[in-house]
Formats: C-alpha cells, structure tokens, sequence
C-alpha cells in the first residue's frame, strides 16, 4: 500500500469541510414567472399564421421571438368545459365537467387529487393572479367560466401592481375579444349585438375585402360579420401590445414565460359550439425570455406541427415551473426533459351547451378529422337562443332556406349532421366533404372510429349519463329571457 502523502490528507479535509461551510452550495435557482394570455374563441387568425385583414404585429412578433403551434385542438369548444379541462389537466369528460355551466350551485368538488394548476404553483410558492385591468387600461375580463366553484379561491389577486414585489407569479390575462358585448344580459332588445369593444378595434377587414368560408352564402351580412370578428382579432393585439409593453416596463419581460392561446375555436356560427376545426383549432405561441433557460424542444423562430391537446398545456406549465407531473394527470407535457411522444391523436367532446342537448365527440390527426354524432337530427340548425339573437348568419341562412336561395354547402349545412363524419383537412380545409362512406377511407375511417371507442372507455367518458331534467330546463327560462326565441321556433 502506498503511503498517503499530505497533500492528498489536506484535499481530503478541504472537501469534506466545504458543504459544511456553504462554500459549495450553489444559489438556489429561482422559477420563471409564467404569463398565459387567453385570446377569446379565435382560430389560427393571426398575420403569422397567414390570415389575411387583420393587423396583428404583437403577436407576430412575439412568434418571431418564440415558438408557433400550429395544430393544437381544445377538448370542447365551447368556454367553460375547455377552461375546467386545462384548469386542471383531465378531460372535463372525466370529471363530469362536460356541459356547459354546470355545477354552479351544487355541492360537486372535484375528483380526489384532481387540482386546480394555481393550487399546484401557489403551494410552490408562485403568486397567482387573474389580471383585469393594467392602471386605467382594461386588458382582461378576469373570467374564470369553470364548472367547479367549491374549491376555493383559484387565484390570490387581481391585481398586476402586485406582480412585481411577488415573484415568481402565475399570472392569467382573459383577453375581452372576441365575444359578443351580451353580459348586461338585456341582448334580446338589441337588433344587432355588438361585439366587445368594437369601438376601439381597428376596421383593417370591412365588407369589400374579406372572403368568408364557402360553408356560407355570398351575401352582405355574412361579408360584414366576416369583417366585424377579423376586427376583433385587431382588437385583441391592441391590448396584448398594451401587457407586453407594460412588461417589459415594469423590469419584468425578461424572466417571465409568455403562453398566448385560444380557449376554444373561433366565434362564427359554424364554429364556437361545433367540433369541426373551427371550432377546436386554436392558436399557441410560447415565448422563453433572456433571463430563462428554454426547455428542451423549444427553438427561437421554430414552428411545432405535432398534434397537441389544448388539455397539454397543464403539464407543460408544471414543467415550466419545475414542478413535478401527477401520474394521473391525463395531461401530457410537450417541452422539457419529461416531454412525452407526441400524440398521434387529439380528442375534442362537445355536450350541452346552454339549452341545447346534443352529444359530439371528435378524433384529430394530423391530417384527418372524424367527428361522431350521437344525438340524431342534431346540427347546425339545431335551435340555440344565443347563436340565433348574436349571429347574424344563422337567422339569414334559414330565410333563404325557406326562399329556396341557400345553394351548396351552405343549404348542406343545414341538414342534419350523420353520425359519423370523415375530412380530409389537407385538401379540404373547410371540413365540406363528407368521405365517412368513401371506399378509399375505410381503413382510416375504421382506426380514427376505434381510437374513439378506446379513449372514451379509458378516460371514462361520462357523456353518456343523462342530465337529470330539473337541472337542464332552468337553461331554456334563462336563454330565452336573455336572447329571447325565435318566431319559427314558437310556431311550432
């Protein structure tokens, strides 16, 4: 054995006494500030992803400087579901969450470890706030729309001047666009409902410039609601620029992660409501600043065409945050060291909405779309008081019906939905044609009908329980006494 010199004695002692002194520790990193802004009922209708009449360079920017999603699917689409689901990272189908505005004044708590994510972070010490104004600004609406409301304070604040002495902070913006202005709750005296904020919202798109969708009649009310919800969307950049800017004022752009994405798709009659890709598809734009390493996957100017769920961004945000994933968590992180496979499907589910019962449930690939009816007869000329008062479109389309001037897709469209429906979206971007009977689809008809059946048996899908009657007919009173019926509907 070699004799052990004293240099080696002296190296010794010195690494052992290190930790003990605190010479070896190494500071305590701090967790990124997380800022998600919530665009409200938009599909992919930003200048960066190549929609036209529309002025939108704060978001452009910040996909320039971050990373764009272009294939990310809501779970329902409709607000308070899709909000319950991402809230907390299960499917709102899973825990009972699925019809609109429901358990608002009963005693449902949510499935045991089922947590809302501002729970997660406030009790690893993130200040949470739900931001409605910034000074004399008014930048968001402060809307929660969640189907659970016995869990206690989901957010610590409302308040962005606390932001800055309460780092790190989880801070959410719901932006005011796009929505109708229907919230006085007196919308049925009205003749045209305007849309929030219309005023301020730059006029970029107007009746002479826009295309609407050929599932809609060449007529110039659908032109000019065309070019009023483009105008929302301009709205809506005006005040992201007016959060960024404050930002970044404030000394707080460059260690704060900004999420920018859409609650459900887009607010147009064949859209919000529907499970087609114009109601479902959103927008999502990530943004990692100086001060904060990105996760893996992440790149600067980079552009993800993976199929995600809109379900995803709860686990993502966790793993933002350096927090740990719940295994049970249906939510699948997409970023970071504990990134999952992608998926190969993502699942969407739509059921009473209002006073409106009908069951949907919706498979979407990269390419193909399957959607399954099951309430027959149903579709988009189904009877809902709010999409007949707020969108011009609807009313219009069933007078020509009656005229016999509706031609094409739009007459098609107001036939009842089939229980099931196939689309090619690449080469059929609006979703017109129907290849469910197609002999050439049968094998991906047959794979995206079989995906269906396994995740609504593994996720436990509870849409096929009925709503107890006394729960569903208070929403006709309401809906009616809000928006008012329409004469053909009472004639009947």
């Amino acid at each position: 054995m070699k004799p052990i010199s004293q240099l080696s004695i002296l190296a010794f002692v010195i690494t052992a006494i290190l930790p003990l002194s605190g010479f070896a520790e190494q500071p305590k990193k701090r967790r990124p500030n997380i800022l998600w802004l919530v665009g409200e009922n938009l599909k992919l209708d930003l200048g960066v992803y190549g929609a036209k009449n529309v002025k939108t360079p704060n978001l452009d920017s910040l996909a320039e400087r971050g990373q764009r999603y272009t294939r990310v699917f809501s779970t329902s689409p409709v607000c308070a579901p899709s909000r319950s689901a991402f809230m907390v990272g299960m499917y709102q189908t899973t825990t009972d969450m699925h019809h609109m505005r429901s358990h608002r004044s009963d005693d449902y708590r949510l499935p045991e470890g089922v947590r809302s994510i501002t729970h997660r972070l406030k009790d690893a010490g993130y200040f949470t706030a739900n931001i409605k104004h910034i000074g004399d600004k008014e930048v968001g609406t402060a809307k929660l729309d969640l189907n659970f409301v016995n869990e206690g304070d989901v957010y610590q604040s409302n308040d962005w001047s606390a932001l800055k002495d309460n780092q790190p902070f989880f801070a959410q913006i719901n932006m005011p666009e796009s929505e109708y202005d229907i919230y006085d709750r007196q919308t049925w005296k009205h003749p045209r409902v305007e849309w929030y904020g219309e005023k301020m919202h730059p006029q970029i798109a107007n009746e002479s410039n826009v295309t609407p969708p050929p599932y809609y009649p060449d007529h110039p009310i659908v032109k000019q609601e065309w070019a009023r919800y483009l105008n929302t969307i301009s709205g809506m950049d005006v005040r992201i620029g007016w959060i960024l800017e404050q930002l970044k004022s404030d000394g707080l752009a460059d260690d704060t992660i900004i999420v920018f994405f859409g609650d459900n798709g887009r607010m147009e009659p064949r859209g919000i409501h529907w499970i087609w890709d114009t109601g479902i598809h959103v927008p999502m734009i990530i943004h990692f600043p100086k001060n904060v390493a990105p996760l893996e996957g992440y790149s600067v100017g980079g552009v993800n065409d993976e199929v995600i769920s809109l379900l995803d961004l709860t686990a993502t945000t966790l793993e933002m945050a350096g927090l740990e994933i719940p295994n049970s968590m249906q939510s699948r992180c997409f970023l970071g060291e504990n990134a999952m496979s992608p998926r190969k499907f993502a699942f969407s589910a739509r059921d009473r909405i209002d006073e409106t019962e009908i069951r949907m449930r919706s498979v979407r690939g990269k390419q193909f779309h399957y959607i399954r009816n099951y309430t027959e007869g149903a579709g988009f000329a189904s009877l809902n008081r709010y999409k007949e008062k707020c969108f011009m479109i609807k009313p219009l389309m069933r007078k020509m019906l009656a005229a016999g001037t509706l031609t094409g897709p739009a007459k098609a469209l107001m036939a009842p939905m089939p229980y099931e429906s196939l689309y090619d979206t690449t080469a059929d971007p609006h979703e017109i044609n129907n290849l469910a009977n197609e002999p050439k689809y049968q094998s991906i008809l047959l794979e995206m009908r079989t995906a269906l059946d396994t995740w609504e048996a593994e996720t436990r899908d509870r849409g096929q329980i009925p709503e107890a009657r006394e729960i569903v007919a208070p929403f006709e009173k309401e809906m009616h006494d809000w928006f008012g019926t329409p004469d053909w509907y009472q004639k009947r």
